[in-house]
């Protein structure tokens, strides 16, 4: 099967086989975990088109699992909750969440919520800047065909080929956490990040020294502490 990996958290077994087997039936292909922890480590070595999140879940809040994905990359959610008050749907789409489905549920309901999700994920993805042309960015540009760094007063520096992929990853979603899982899915070294994880480290230093920032204290290429990445910039396209 080679249709769209689907991350499936809920920690009543019966209902995770329900919701896996009918996802397949359909074409996707299905992971399910009882615990948040067991998916946060996975998310380490696949990424999913999407993830359906149980908000009650034994081992953390379904909630902060719901942010805690936000922050490893903005993976698209769907809250799969027996939590009838509004205020827990209105807070899951506030932490991120992209829709939800109240138990009991149809499955064939929650198929088409997985499709509506996707498709505006993909027309989302199709509307962001392709990567070419010139990306200005706190006084800086960066011209992304001839990977070229230009300074506030004009000077030019020739990126190397890591890091300017680095630089348009970050430039193509700014003020967006990025997770080193993320950033390293980009090269294709997700599959074993263990040895390359320090590489996004090189590389953001690397960045940080092209950008005369302060290691220290970073204005535009910023640290999130436990979660990845974030270029802090209004960034326009040309």
């Amino acid at each position: 099967m080679t249709g769209p990996l689907i991350f499936v958290v809920e920690d009543d077994r019966d209902v995770g086989r329900l919701i896996c087997s009918t996802l397949e039936g359909y074409g996707y292909r299905t992971e399910h975990f009882v615990l948040a922890r067991d998916l946060m480590g996975r998310l380490r070595q696949a990424r999913p088109a999407l993830v359906v999140v149980d908000l009650g879940l034994p081992d953390r809040d379904g909630l902060q699992v719901v942010r805690d994905l936000q922050e490893a990359g903005g993976f698209p959610v769907i809250i799969l909750t027996g939590r009838g008050h509004t205020s827990d749907r209105v807070l899951g789409l506030e932490f991120g969440a992209d829709d939800y489905v109240v138990k009991p549920f149809e499955p064939r309901e929650l198929v088409a919520r997985v499709r509506s999700v996707l498709r505006r994920f993909e027309r989302a993805a199709e509307s962001l800047p392709a990567g070419k042309g010139t990306a200005r960015f706190a006084g800086w540009s960066f011209e992304t065909e001839s990977q070229t760094l230009i300074t506030p007063d004009g000077a030019a520096v020739v990126l190397g080929t890591a890091e300017s992929d680095l630089l348009k990853a970050l430039l193509r979603r700014p003020n967006r956490i990025l997770s080193r899982a993320f950033l390293l899915d980009l090269k294709g070294d997700a599959a074993d990040p263990g040895p390359f994880d320090r590489s996004i480290d090189v590389r953001m230093s690397r960045l940080r020294k092209r950008l005369g920032e302060d290691p220290h204290d970073p204005r535009i290429l910023k640290t999130i502490y436990g979660a990845g990445y974030m270029l802090c910039a209004q960034v326009g396209w040309e």
